[in-house]
């Protein structure tokens, strides 16, 4: 049986390296599909630092699994270094991970990210509590998490979820959601997105409920105002233009 094992060695170790190398084209042909700067799966390779640092967390990963923790958490902090992303060993990270731009995004122990997400620089996945255990995010299949975005302690974020740029989110929340504002507020979908369509990447199409109330209550005000006093005041918001106007008793 051993002398069978080591000449079946070389056979294993090749098919080993076989499947990182296409792990390793599988994260670039996610560049690719999602970088519309990306030019070719060369410049992909050495210049963008969200594969590289994909790439240093499965080494990372991969000793912290076999109690190498010590020379996990000092190629993770290399790769920080290198990046600018922080990725902790011991986070799960799934296939086609792409981490765009990427200065800033840290990743936290914990933290389980799966197949086909999206994250844009200033991104934190963190922790809330002190105890140990899980304590960082949860993130379903296909999701985009925009520029500065947080979203903190032990929740889910349900597959084919869009969390808005600068959203902070500190709770749960079902498949297919949009996420805006601080706290996030959970804003329902007029078409589903389902894992057949492209990549969800419309960060600036997000809507506006704080603005959304605003305008209603406005609406309500130049209503009333009308049945009182016969007349409007100037509105402080413009309906067809989309823009505040300035007035003397409006401030934010």
């Amino acid at each position: 049986m051993t002398t069978a094992w080591v000449r079946a060695r070389p056979y294993v170790a090749r098919g080993r390296a076989q499947e990182q190398l296409a792990r390793m084209k599988r994260d670039i042909d996610a560049v690719l599909e999602r970088d519309p700067a990306a030019r070719s799966s060369l410049e992909v390779a050495l210049l963008y630092p969200g594969v590289h640092a994909v790439w240093a967390h499965r080494v990372s990963h991969w000793l912290w699994r076999r109690g190498a923790k010590l020379p996990a958490r000092a190629v993770s902090q290399a790769a920080r270094k290198a990046t600018g992303i922080e990725i902790h060993p011991a986070a799960r990270i799934g296939e086609g991970l792409f981490i765009d731009h990427g200065m800033g995004v840290v990743i936290g122990e914990t933290a389980k990210v799966g197949q086909g997400v999206t994250i844009y620089h200033g991104v934190t996945l963190g922790g809330t509590s002190l105890e140990a255990g899980d304590r960082h995010p949860s993130i379903g299949d296909r999701v985009t998490i925009g520029a500065g975005a947080k979203v903190l302690g032990n929740l889910e974020v349900g597959h084919d979820s869009r969390i808005g740029a600068n959203a902070v989110l500190v709770r749960t929340v079902p498949d297919n959601s949009v996420v805006v504002g601080v706290p996030g507020q959970v804003i329902a979908r007029t078409v589903k997105h389902t894992a057949v369509d492209l990549p969800d990447l419309a960060n600036a199409d997000v809507p506006d409920p704080v603005g959304a109330t605003v305008r209603n209550l406005v609406t309500r005000m130049d209503r009333l105002e009308t049945t009182v006093t016969g007349h409007v005041e100037r509105s402080l918001y413009v309906e067809a233009q989309g823009v505040w106007q300035e007035a003397p008793d409006f401030s934010i």
